[in-house]
Protein backbone atom coordinates (compact mmCIF):
# COMPACT_ATOMS: atom_id res chain seq x y z
CA UNK A 1 0.00 0.00 0.00
CA UNK A 2 1.42 3.89 -1.07
CA UNK A 3 0.66 4.88 2.42
CA UNK A 4 4.05 6.80 2.42
CA UNK A 5 2.20 9.37 0.02
CA UNK A 6 -1.73 8.79 0.11
CA UNK A 7 -3.97 10.22 -2.31
CA UNK A 8 -5.90 13.26 -1.98
CA UNK A 9 -8.98 11.41 -2.32
CA UNK A 10 -8.36 9.82 1.27
CA UNK A 11 -11.60 9.73 2.99
CA UNK A 12 -11.88 12.98 5.36
CA UNK A 13 -14.25 13.85 7.57
CA UNK A 14 -16.55 16.81 6.30
CA UNK A 15 -18.64 18.60 8.85
CA UNK A 16 -20.25 21.87 10.36
CA UNK A 17 -18.77 24.38 12.46
CA UNK A 18 -21.81 25.63 14.59
CA UNK A 19 -19.67 24.91 17.88
CA UNK A 20 -17.12 22.83 19.59
CA UNK A 21 -18.85 19.21 19.73
CA UNK A 22 -19.00 19.43 15.87
CA UNK A 23 -15.69 19.89 14.81
CA UNK A 24 -14.39 16.91 17.27
CA UNK A 25 -17.26 14.72 16.32
CA UNK A 26 -16.98 12.27 13.98
CA UNK A 27 -19.24 12.27 10.57
CA UNK A 28 -19.73 10.08 7.46
CA UNK A 29 -16.62 10.29 5.39
CA UNK A 30 -16.63 11.87 2.45
CA UNK A 31 -14.26 12.10 -0.73
CA UNK A 32 -12.71 15.16 -1.78
CA UNK A 33 -11.67 16.49 -5.46
CA UNK A 34 -9.20 18.68 -5.80
CA UNK A 35 -10.92 20.55 -8.59
CA UNK A 36 -14.09 21.46 -6.58
CA UNK A 37 -11.85 22.48 -3.24
CA UNK A 38 -9.88 25.02 -1.55
CA UNK A 39 -12.19 27.99 -2.48
CA UNK A 40 -13.32 28.79 1.24
CA UNK A 41 -12.32 28.95 4.42
CA UNK A 42 -14.85 26.36 5.63
CA UNK A 43 -13.00 24.20 3.06
CA UNK A 44 -9.81 24.12 5.02
CA UNK A 45 -11.58 23.93 8.21
CA UNK A 46 -13.22 20.63 7.14
CA UNK A 47 -9.34 19.25 6.45
CA UNK A 48 -8.47 19.92 9.50
CA UNK A 49 -11.33 18.18 10.93
CA UNK A 50 -10.30 15.05 8.91
CA UNK A 51 -6.87 14.78 10.48
CA UNK A 52 -8.74 14.68 13.56
CA UNK A 53 -11.01 12.27 12.53
CA UNK A 54 -8.24 10.11 11.31
CA UNK A 55 -6.55 10.18 14.66
CA UNK A 56 -9.57 8.96 16.36
CA UNK A 57 -10.01 6.55 14.21
CA UNK A 58 -9.57 3.04 15.85
CA UNK A 59 -6.69 2.03 13.88
CA UNK A 60 -5.08 5.00 14.69
CA UNK A 61 -5.48 4.59 18.45
CA UNK A 62 -4.85 0.64 18.76
CA UNK A 63 -1.34 2.05 17.34
CA UNK A 64 -0.73 4.46 19.78
CA UNK A 65 -1.89 1.77 22.42
CA UNK A 66 0.09 -1.63 21.23
CA UNK A 67 3.18 0.61 19.85
CA UNK A 68 3.61 2.05 23.10
CA UNK A 69 2.44 0.16 25.71
CA UNK A 70 2.01 -3.92 24.31
CA UNK A 71 5.84 -4.34 24.55
CA UNK A 72 6.63 -3.52 27.31
CA UNK A 73 6.05 -4.80 31.20
CA UNK A 74 2.71 -3.13 32.01
CA UNK A 75 0.67 -5.61 29.33
CA UNK A 76 0.09 -9.51 29.26
CA UNK A 77 -2.19 -11.26 26.88
CA UNK A 78 -6.24 -11.20 28.06
CA UNK A 79 -9.49 -12.39 26.71
CA UNK A 80 -9.30 -14.23 22.78
CA UNK A 81 -5.95 -13.06 22.25
CA UNK A 82 -5.26 -16.64 20.78
CA UNK A 83 -7.56 -14.99 18.40
CA UNK A 84 -5.63 -12.56 17.07
CA UNK A 85 -2.58 -14.07 15.58
CA UNK A 86 -0.36 -10.71 15.40
CA UNK A 87 -1.08 -9.49 18.56
CA UNK A 88 0.04 -13.21 20.04
CA UNK A 89 2.90 -12.95 17.88
CA UNK A 90 3.99 -9.56 19.87
CA UNK A 91 3.61 -10.73 23.47
CA UNK A 92 6.19 -13.55 22.15
CA UNK A 93 8.09 -10.49 20.69
CA UNK A 94 7.86 -12.72 17.58
CA UNK A 95 7.86 -9.41 14.74
CA UNK A 96 7.40 -10.08 11.55
CA UNK A 97 6.86 -7.60 8.77
CA UNK A 98 3.84 -9.43 7.92
CA UNK A 99 2.08 -8.16 11.30
CA UNK A 100 -0.72 -5.40 10.45
CA UNK A 101 0.48 -3.45 13.37
CA UNK A 102 3.34 -2.61 11.58
CA UNK A 103 0.90 -0.80 8.95
CA UNK A 104 1.26 3.30 9.23
CA UNK A 105 -0.99 4.32 6.15
CA UNK A 106 -3.47 6.19 8.84
CA UNK A 107 -0.32 8.42 10.26
CA UNK A 108 0.78 8.98 6.60
CA UNK A 109 -2.31 10.01 6.00
CA UNK A 110 -2.93 12.36 8.34
CA UNK A 111 0.75 13.48 7.51
CA UNK A 112 -0.54 14.32 3.32
CA UNK A 113 -3.32 16.31 4.61
CA UNK A 114 -1.73 18.41 6.87
CA UNK A 115 0.69 19.12 3.60
CA UNK A 116 -2.34 19.27 1.74
CA UNK A 117 -3.63 22.07 4.02
CA UNK A 118 -0.09 23.98 4.79
CA UNK A 119 0.20 24.34 0.89
CA UNK A 120 -3.28 25.27 -0.17
CA UNK A 121 -4.69 27.03 2.93
CA UNK A 122 -2.73 30.56 1.54
CA UNK A 123 -4.59 29.94 -1.64
CA UNK A 124 -7.70 30.37 0.39
CA UNK A 125 -6.57 33.18 2.21
CA UNK A 126 -5.83 34.93 -1.18
CA UNK A 127 -9.76 34.21 -2.38
CA UNK A 128 -11.27 34.97 1.47
CA UNK A 129 -11.50 38.56 2.76
CA UNK A 130 -12.60 37.08 6.02
CA UNK A 131 -9.66 35.10 6.21
CA UNK A 132 -7.26 37.03 8.39
CA UNK A 133 -3.41 36.49 8.26
CA UNK A 134 -3.65 35.49 12.44
CA UNK A 135 -6.13 32.96 11.24
CA UNK A 136 -4.44 31.21 8.43
CA UNK A 137 -1.02 31.21 10.74
CA UNK A 138 -2.72 29.76 13.17
CA UNK A 139 -4.08 27.25 10.49
CA UNK A 140 -0.62 26.29 9.59
CA UNK A 141 0.69 25.74 12.66
CA UNK A 142 -1.99 23.61 13.55
CA UNK A 143 -1.53 21.37 10.35
CA UNK A 144 1.87 21.74 11.40
CA UNK A 145 1.81 20.59 14.86
CA UNK A 146 -0.51 17.36 13.76
CA UNK A 147 1.76 16.46 11.34
CA UNK A 148 4.92 16.24 13.64
CA UNK A 149 2.69 14.62 15.67
CA UNK A 150 2.24 11.74 13.43
CA UNK A 151 5.95 11.85 12.63
CA UNK A 152 7.34 11.71 16.02
CA UNK A 153 4.92 8.55 17.10
CA UNK A 154 6.54 7.28 13.63
CA UNK A 155 10.27 7.28 14.55
CA UNK A 156 9.72 6.12 18.23
CA UNK A 157 8.23 3.49 16.81
CA UNK A 158 10.44 2.48 13.29
CA UNK A 159 13.17 4.58 14.13
CA UNK A 160 14.18 5.69 10.46
CA UNK A 161 10.65 6.04 7.95
CA UNK A 162 10.24 8.10 4.94
CA UNK A 163 9.70 11.79 5.45
CA UNK A 164 8.71 14.52 3.67
CA UNK A 165 6.66 17.98 3.93
CA UNK A 166 5.23 17.93 0.28
CA UNK A 167 2.01 17.38 -0.52
CA UNK A 168 1.07 14.76 -2.79
CA UNK A 169 -1.61 15.64 -5.39
CA UNK A 170 -0.87 13.98 -8.61
CA UNK A 171 0.18 10.43 -9.53
CA UNK A 172 3.02 11.88 -11.45
CA UNK A 173 4.76 12.68 -8.22
CA UNK A 174 7.09 9.99 -7.20
CA UNK A 175 5.60 8.19 -4.30
CA UNK A 176 9.26 6.10 -3.38
CA UNK A 177 11.26 8.02 -0.76
CA UNK A 178 14.09 6.55 0.83
CA UNK A 179 13.76 6.43 5.41
CA UNK A 180 15.25 9.09 6.70
CA UNK A 181 17.50 9.02 9.75
CA UNK A 182 15.55 9.21 13.65
CA UNK A 183 18.43 12.56 14.52
CA UNK A 184 17.55 14.17 11.26
CA UNK A 185 13.37 14.29 11.25
CA UNK A 186 13.87 15.13 14.89
CA UNK A 187 15.95 17.90 14.00
CA UNK A 188 13.42 19.05 11.47
CA UNK A 189 10.19 18.48 13.54
CA UNK A 190 12.17 20.84 16.35
CA UNK A 191 12.42 22.59 13.66
CA UNK A 192 9.04 23.44 12.64
CA UNK A 193 7.45 23.43 16.07
CA UNK A 194 9.81 26.22 16.55
CA UNK A 195 9.11 28.20 13.88
CA UNK A 196 5.09 28.08 14.41
CA UNK A 197 4.71 27.99 17.98
CA UNK A 198 3.67 31.90 18.23
CA UNK A 199 1.42 31.39 15.54
CA UNK A 200 -0.78 28.78 17.09
CA UNK A 201 -4.11 29.44 19.57
CA UNK A 202 -2.70 30.12 22.69
CA UNK A 203 -6.49 30.09 24.40
CA UNK A 204 -10.29 29.31 22.50
CA UNK A 205 -13.13 31.07 23.51
CA UNK A 206 -15.52 29.96 26.12
CA UNK A 207 -17.87 29.11 23.52
CA UNK A 208 -16.27 25.70 22.66
CA UNK A 209 -14.47 24.93 26.16
CA UNK A 210 -13.87 21.68 24.42
CA UNK A 211 -11.30 23.13 21.59
CA UNK A 212 -8.44 23.86 24.81
CA UNK A 213 -7.17 20.58 25.19
CA UNK A 214 -9.09 18.76 22.14
CA UNK A 215 -7.26 21.03 19.15
CA UNK A 216 -3.28 21.58 19.05
CA UNK A 217 -3.08 24.63 21.07
CA UNK A 218 0.53 26.69 21.70
CA UNK A 219 0.74 24.62 25.44
CA UNK A 220 0.37 21.53 23.03
CA UNK A 221 3.25 22.73 20.63
CA UNK A 222 5.65 23.23 23.92
CA UNK A 223 4.39 19.75 25.89
CA UNK A 224 5.57 18.15 22.12
CA UNK A 225 9.19 20.31 21.84
CA UNK A 226 9.33 19.49 25.79
CA UNK A 227 9.09 15.91 25.06
CA UNK A 228 11.19 16.22 21.41
CA UNK A 229 14.36 17.36 23.55
CA UNK A 230 13.91 15.24 25.74
CA UNK A 231 14.40 12.32 22.95
CA UNK A 232 17.54 14.53 21.69
CA UNK A 233 19.14 14.80 25.05
CA UNK A 234 18.57 18.69 24.76
CA UNK A 235 17.69 18.41 28.51
CA UNK A 236 17.76 22.47 28.61
CA UNK A 237 15.80 22.93 26.73
CA UNK A 238 13.77 20.76 27.12
CA UNK A 239 13.39 21.83 31.12
CA UNK A 240 12.72 25.17 29.54
CA UNK A 241 9.76 23.84 27.74
CA UNK A 242 8.45 22.05 30.84
CA UNK A 243 8.82 25.34 32.50
CA UNK A 244 6.40 26.85 30.14
CA UNK A 245 3.66 24.64 30.15
CA UNK A 246 4.06 24.19 33.95
CA UNK A 247 3.42 28.22 33.97
CA UNK A 248 1.03 28.16 31.71
CA UNK A 249 -1.18 25.45 34.13
CA UNK A 250 -0.24 27.93 36.89
CA UNK A 251 -1.70 31.12 35.35
CA UNK A 252 -4.76 29.26 34.53
CA UNK A 253 -5.33 27.97 38.19
CA UNK A 254 -4.41 31.27 39.74
CA UNK A 255 -7.15 32.96 37.19
CA UNK A 256 -10.14 30.57 37.07
CA UNK A 257 -9.72 28.41 40.11
CA UNK A 258 -8.88 30.45 43.15
CA UNK A 259 -10.92 32.66 42.81
CA UNK A 260 -13.30 30.29 44.04
CA UNK A 261 -11.05 29.53 46.99
CA UNK A 262 -9.92 26.29 45.30
CA UNK A 263 -13.53 24.98 44.98
CA UNK A 264 -14.24 23.44 41.69
CA UNK A 265 -17.14 20.90 41.07
CA UNK A 266 -17.40 20.08 44.77
CA UNK A 267 -13.89 18.96 45.28
CA UNK A 268 -11.30 21.08 47.03
CA UNK A 269 -8.33 21.75 44.38
CA UNK A 270 -5.53 22.45 45.65
CA UNK A 271 -1.58 23.07 45.15
CA UNK A 272 0.35 19.85 45.62
CA UNK A 273 3.85 21.17 46.43
CA UNK A 274 3.38 24.40 44.54
CA UNK A 275 1.92 22.23 41.08
CA UNK A 276 -2.37 22.88 40.11
CA UNK A 277 -3.16 18.77 40.58
CA UNK A 278 -6.46 17.96 40.79
CA UNK A 279 -7.18 16.45 44.19
CA UNK A 280 -8.21 12.69 43.81
CA UNK A 281 -9.81 13.39 47.34
CA UNK A 282 -13.33 14.54 47.96
CA UNK A 283 -13.86 17.71 50.35
CA UNK A 284 -13.59 15.63 53.37
CA UNK A 285 -10.70 13.39 52.06
CA UNK A 286 -12.30 10.23 52.99
CA UNK A 287 -13.27 9.38 49.53
CA UNK A 288 -10.46 9.31 46.52
CA UNK A 289 -10.98 8.59 42.71
CA UNK A 290 -11.81 12.39 42.09
CA UNK A 291 -8.66 12.84 40.02
CA UNK A 292 -9.73 9.79 38.02
CA UNK A 293 -12.98 11.01 37.62
CA UNK A 294 -11.93 14.18 36.04
CA UNK A 295 -8.94 13.30 33.99
CA UNK A 296 -10.61 9.46 32.55
CA UNK A 297 -14.21 9.78 32.26
CA UNK A 298 -15.28 13.49 32.10
CA UNK A 299 -11.97 14.41 30.02
CA UNK A 300 -10.72 17.10 28.76
CA UNK A 301 -9.60 18.44 32.38
CA UNK A 302 -7.78 21.43 33.97
CA UNK A 303 -4.07 19.20 33.76
CA UNK A 304 -5.28 17.75 29.92
CA UNK A 305 -2.97 19.50 27.54
CA UNK A 306 -4.09 17.53 24.61
CA UNK A 307 -6.28 14.40 23.70
CA UNK A 308 -8.51 13.31 21.15
CA UNK A 309 -11.58 13.86 22.09
CA UNK A 310 -14.81 11.47 21.80
CA UNK A 311 -18.15 12.69 22.23
CA UNK A 312 -21.04 10.66 24.41
CA UNK A 313 -22.79 10.20 21.36
CA UNK A 314 -24.11 7.10 19.50
CA UNK A 315 -23.85 8.60 16.20
CA UNK A 316 -19.82 9.69 16.18
CA UNK A 317 -17.66 7.30 16.22
CA UNK A 318 -16.19 5.49 19.61
CA UNK A 319 -13.25 4.54 21.17
CA UNK A 320 -12.62 1.49 19.68
CA UNK A 321 -9.36 0.81 20.50
CA UNK A 322 -10.00 0.62 24.05
CA UNK A 323 -12.62 -1.08 23.73
CA UNK A 324 -10.90 -3.61 22.14
CA UNK A 325 -7.89 -3.68 23.33
CA UNK A 326 -8.81 -3.01 27.05
CA UNK A 327 -12.65 -3.76 27.96
CA UNK A 328 -15.97 -3.09 27.71
CA UNK A 329 -19.20 -4.30 28.99
CA UNK A 330 -19.30 -7.29 27.28
CA UNK A 331 -15.79 -8.52 27.18
CA UNK A 332 -13.26 -7.32 30.56
CA UNK A 333 -10.75 -7.82 30.53
CA UNK A 334 -10.03 -7.20 26.64
CA UNK A 335 -7.27 -8.46 24.23
CA UNK A 336 -5.17 -7.30 27.26
CA UNK A 337 -4.48 -7.04 31.10
CA UNK A 338 -2.08 -6.01 33.79
CA UNK A 339 1.03 -7.75 34.11
CA UNK A 340 0.63 -10.34 37.11
CA UNK A 341 3.50 -9.16 38.95
CA UNK A 342 1.80 -5.61 38.63
CA UNK A 343 -1.61 -6.50 39.40
CA UNK A 344 -0.72 -8.57 42.62
CA UNK A 345 2.27 -5.91 43.63
CA UNK A 346 -0.46 -4.70 46.59
CA UNK A 347 -2.64 -7.73 47.30
CA UNK A 348 0.60 -9.75 48.19
CA UNK A 349 2.49 -6.78 49.42
CA UNK A 350 5.35 -7.01 47.07
CA UNK A 351 5.87 -3.45 46.26
CA UNK A 352 7.77 -3.84 43.43
CA UNK A 353 5.90 -0.91 41.17
CA UNK A 354 3.85 0.76 44.08
CA UNK A 355 5.64 1.91 47.51
CA UNK A 356 2.68 1.14 49.42
CA UNK A 357 -1.17 0.06 50.09
CA UNK A 358 -1.95 3.62 49.43
CA UNK A 359 -1.04 4.40 46.38
CA UNK A 360 -5.13 5.19 44.48
CA UNK A 361 -3.25 4.91 40.96
CA UNK A 362 -3.28 1.29 41.82
CA UNK A 363 -6.75 0.63 42.25
CA UNK A 364 -7.72 3.46 39.55
CA UNK A 365 -5.72 2.09 36.92
CA UNK A 366 -6.79 -1.98 37.73
CA UNK A 367 -8.88 -3.85 39.40
CA UNK A 368 -9.38 -7.42 40.84
CA UNK A 369 -12.81 -9.64 39.73
CA UNK A 370 -11.45 -12.70 41.50
CA UNK A 371 -8.46 -13.46 43.92
CA UNK A 372 -6.38 -14.45 40.57
CA UNK A 373 -8.26 -12.05 37.68
CA UNK A 374 -7.23 -8.47 36.83
CA UNK A 375 -8.24 -6.16 34.35
CA UNK A 376 -7.29 -3.08 33.13
CA UNK A 377 -10.04 -0.07 34.79
CA UNK A 378 -7.71 3.23 33.17
CA UNK A 379 -10.18 3.88 30.44
CA UNK A 380 -12.76 1.30 30.90
CA UNK A 381 -15.10 2.20 33.56
CA UNK A 382 -16.82 5.19 34.62
CA UNK A 383 -15.53 5.12 38.24
CA UNK A 384 -12.79 4.12 40.58
CA UNK A 385 -13.99 5.23 44.36
CA UNK A 386 -11.57 4.05 47.57
CA UNK A 387 -13.81 4.58 50.64
CA UNK A 388 -11.12 5.32 53.57
CA UNK A 389 -14.11 4.99 56.04
CA UNK A 390 -15.25 1.35 55.30
CA UNK A 391 -11.59 0.02 54.18
CA UNK A 392 -9.05 -1.76 56.76
CA UNK A 393 -5.59 -1.70 57.42
CA UNK A 394 -4.87 -4.44 55.02
CA UNK A 395 -7.03 -3.40 52.44
CA UNK A 396 -8.58 -0.61 51.11
CA UNK A 397 -12.44 -0.46 50.37
CA UNK A 398 -12.95 0.36 46.23
CA UNK A 399 -16.22 0.45 44.21
CA UNK A 400 -15.85 0.41 40.42
CA UNK A 401 -17.69 2.20 38.14
CA UNK A 402 -19.62 0.34 35.00
CA UNK A 403 -17.57 -0.15 31.72
CA UNK A 404 -18.56 1.48 28.75
CA UNK A 405 -21.22 -0.88 26.39
CA UNK A 406 -19.07 -3.10 24.01
CA UNK A 407 -20.44 -0.84 20.81
CA UNK A 408 -19.17 2.59 22.37
CA UNK A 409 -16.54 4.20 24.28
CA UNK A 410 -16.36 7.66 24.70
CA UNK A 411 -13.34 7.94 27.10
CA UNK A 412 -10.99 10.33 25.51
CA UNK A 413 -7.48 9.23 25.11
CA UNK A 414 -4.87 11.40 26.59
CA UNK A 415 -1.39 12.24 24.55
CA UNK A 416 0.30 14.78 26.47
CA UNK A 417 -1.42 15.91 30.56
CA UNK A 418 0.57 18.01 33.43
CA UNK A 419 2.38 15.76 35.45
CA UNK A 420 3.61 13.65 32.31
CA UNK A 421 5.39 16.93 31.30
CA UNK A 422 6.52 17.31 35.32
CA UNK A 423 8.00 13.86 35.40
CA UNK A 424 9.73 14.76 32.15
CA UNK A 425 11.60 17.98 33.36
CA UNK A 426 12.21 15.52 36.43
CA UNK A 427 14.20 13.02 34.23
CA UNK A 428 16.07 15.84 32.48
CA UNK A 429 17.29 17.48 36.03
CA UNK A 430 18.33 14.10 36.68
CA UNK A 431 20.12 14.09 33.56
CA UNK A 432 22.19 17.17 34.22
CA UNK A 433 22.57 16.66 37.78
CA UNK A 434 26.88 15.63 38.49
CA UNK A 435 27.22 13.50 41.35
CA UNK A 436 28.88 14.87 44.45
CA UNK A 437 31.27 13.07 46.58
CA UNK A 438 30.17 15.79 49.49
CA UNK A 439 26.49 16.93 49.59
CA UNK A 440 23.98 16.43 46.63
CA UNK A 441 23.73 18.25 43.11
CA UNK A 442 20.74 20.58 43.57
CA UNK A 443 19.26 19.03 40.30
CA UNK A 444 18.37 16.13 42.23
CA UNK A 445 16.42 17.59 45.09
CA UNK A 446 14.56 19.56 42.06
CA UNK A 447 13.43 16.36 40.17
CA UNK A 448 13.18 14.93 44.00
CA UNK A 449 10.80 17.43 44.88
CA UNK A 450 8.48 17.12 40.86
CA UNK A 451 8.27 12.87 41.67
CA UNK A 452 6.65 13.38 45.14
CA UNK A 453 4.45 16.01 43.78
CA UNK A 454 3.02 13.96 41.80
CA UNK A 455 3.12 10.82 43.93
CA UNK A 456 1.74 12.48 46.96
CA UNK A 457 -1.33 13.90 44.94
CA UNK A 458 -2.41 9.72 44.59
CA UNK A 459 -1.31 9.42 48.43
CA UNK A 460 -4.72 8.29 50.48
CA UNK A 461 -2.90 7.73 53.49
CA UNK A 462 -5.03 8.78 56.50
CA UNK A 463 -1.85 10.22 58.18
CA UNK A 464 -0.16 11.93 55.26
CA UNK A 465 2.74 9.97 55.62
CA UNK A 466 4.95 10.92 52.50
CA UNK A 467 5.60 7.73 50.96
CA UNK A 468 9.56 8.68 49.40
CA UNK A 469 11.88 9.43 51.40
CA UNK A 470 14.64 12.05 49.98
CA UNK A 471 17.13 10.45 51.81
CA UNK A 472 17.70 7.42 49.72
CA UNK A 473 17.53 9.45 46.20
CA UNK A 474 21.06 10.90 46.00
CA UNK A 475 22.47 9.97 43.11
CA UNK A 476 21.57 10.20 39.37
CA UNK A 477 21.15 6.70 39.15
CA UNK A 478 18.70 6.29 42.21
CA UNK A 479 16.85 9.11 40.91
CA UNK A 480 16.65 7.88 37.42
CA UNK A 481 15.28 5.01 38.21
CA UNK A 482 12.75 6.70 40.71
CA UNK A 483 11.33 9.32 37.77
CA UNK A 484 11.43 6.15 35.39
CA UNK A 485 9.28 4.27 38.22
CA UNK A 486 6.98 7.09 39.04
CA UNK A 487 6.50 7.40 35.32
CA UNK A 488 5.12 3.85 35.35
CA UNK A 489 2.77 4.49 38.17
CA UNK A 490 1.21 7.49 37.11
CA UNK A 491 0.93 6.69 32.82
CA UNK A 492 0.48 3.31 33.08
CA UNK A 493 -1.60 2.26 30.04
CA UNK A 494 -1.67 5.52 28.41
CA UNK A 495 0.75 4.88 25.27
CA UNK A 496 3.99 5.54 27.43
CA UNK A 497 5.77 2.94 28.70
CA UNK A 498 7.23 1.12 25.84
CA UNK A 499 8.64 4.69 24.60
CA UNK A 500 10.40 5.57 28.17
CA UNK A 501 12.03 2.25 27.98
CA UNK A 502 13.14 3.24 24.13
CA UNK A 503 14.44 6.51 25.14
CA UNK A 504 16.51 5.03 28.24
CA UNK A 505 17.68 2.63 26.04
CA UNK A 506 18.79 5.03 23.63
CA UNK A 507 20.56 7.06 26.04
CA UNK A 508 22.39 4.68 27.64
CA UNK A 509 23.64 2.92 24.59
CA UNK A 510 21.96 -0.65 25.09
CA UNK A 511 18.95 -2.59 26.35
CA UNK A 512 20.03 -3.56 29.98
CA UNK A 513 17.72 -1.39 31.84
CA UNK A 514 14.55 -2.45 29.08
CA UNK A 515 15.04 -5.96 29.14
CA UNK A 516 15.37 -6.19 32.69
CA UNK A 517 12.05 -4.43 33.26
CA UNK A 518 10.56 -6.01 30.34
CA UNK A 519 11.39 -10.11 31.42
CA UNK A 520 9.59 -9.33 34.80
CA UNK A 521 6.06 -9.95 32.91
CA UNK A 522 7.34 -13.83 31.59
CA UNK A 523 7.08 -16.43 33.41
CA UNK A 524 7.54 -18.59 30.26
CA UNK A 525 9.94 -17.62 27.50
CA UNK A 526 11.76 -14.77 28.87
CA UNK A 527 15.66 -16.34 27.98
CA UNK A 528 14.26 -15.93 24.15
CA UNK A 529 12.79 -12.72 24.73
CA UNK A 530 15.69 -11.07 26.74
CA UNK A 531 17.99 -12.85 23.89
CA UNK A 532 16.13 -10.98 21.12
CA UNK A 533 15.64 -7.84 22.70
CA UNK A 534 19.27 -7.35 23.57
CA UNK A 535 19.80 -5.67 20.16
CA UNK A 536 19.42 -2.24 19.50
CA UNK A 537 17.66 -2.47 16.40
CA UNK A 538 15.23 -5.24 18.13
CA UNK A 539 13.68 -2.28 20.11
CA UNK A 540 11.92 -1.16 16.84
CA UNK A 541 9.20 -2.39 15.02
CA UNK A 542 9.90 -3.96 11.46
CA UNK A 543 8.76 -2.30 8.00
CA UNK A 544 5.77 -3.80 6.88
CA UNK A 545 5.99 -6.04 3.66
CA UNK A 546 3.59 -4.11 2.13
CA UNK A 547 5.81 -0.94 2.13
CA UNK A 548 8.95 -3.06 1.23
CA UNK A 549 7.01 -4.06 -2.08
CA UNK A 550 6.15 -0.56 -2.91
CA UNK A 551 8.95 1.00 -1.84
CA UNK A 552 12.50 -0.26 -2.90
CA UNK A 553 14.40 2.62 -0.98
CA UNK A 554 13.28 0.90 2.21
CA UNK A 555 15.87 -1.18 3.73
CA UNK A 556 14.48 -3.59 6.51
CA UNK A 557 15.16 -3.37 10.18
CA UNK A 558 18.56 -5.09 10.40
CA UNK A 559 17.26 -6.96 13.45
CA UNK A 560 15.23 -8.68 10.95
CA UNK A 561 16.00 -11.24 8.26
CA UNK A 562 16.22 -10.28 5.08
CA UNK A 563 12.34 -11.61 3.79
CA UNK A 564 9.50 -9.45 3.87
CA UNK A 565 7.71 -11.58 6.07
CA UNK A 566 10.86 -12.82 8.16
CA UNK A 567 11.41 -12.81 12.00
CA UNK A 568 14.63 -12.16 14.05
CA UNK A 569 17.58 -13.43 12.38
Amino acid sequence: MKSYAILMSAALAVCSFSGCEDFLDIKPLNDIVLENFWDEKSDVDNMISGCYSTMQSGDFVYRLMVWGEVRSDNIVAGNNVNTNVDLSNIFQENLRANNSYTKWEKFYSVINSCNLIIKYAPQVAEKSPDYTQSALKATIAEASALRDLCYFYLIRAFRDVPYTTEAYVDDNQPLALPASKFDDILDALIKDLESVQNDAVKVYPETTPLYQTGRITQDAIHAMLCEMYLWKQDYEKCIWYADTVINAKLQEYNEKYREYGGLVNGVVDKLVEGYPLISDANSTNTMYGSAYTQLFVDGNSSESIFELTYMDNDNMLSNEAVSHGYGNEETFPGFFRPADFIATDIPDHSYQVYNNMYDTRYYESLQRSTSTDFKINKYVTNGATIDLSASTSDELAVSYGTAYRASYCSANWIVYRLTDIMLMKAEALVQLAIDKENGKDPKLSEAFKLVNAVNLRSNCDKNKVAVLDSTLYTTKSTMDNLVMAERQRELMFEGKRWFDLVRRARREGNTDYLVEQVKRKYTTNGSAVQSKLSKMEAIYWPYNEDELKVNLYLEQNPAFASGESSSFE
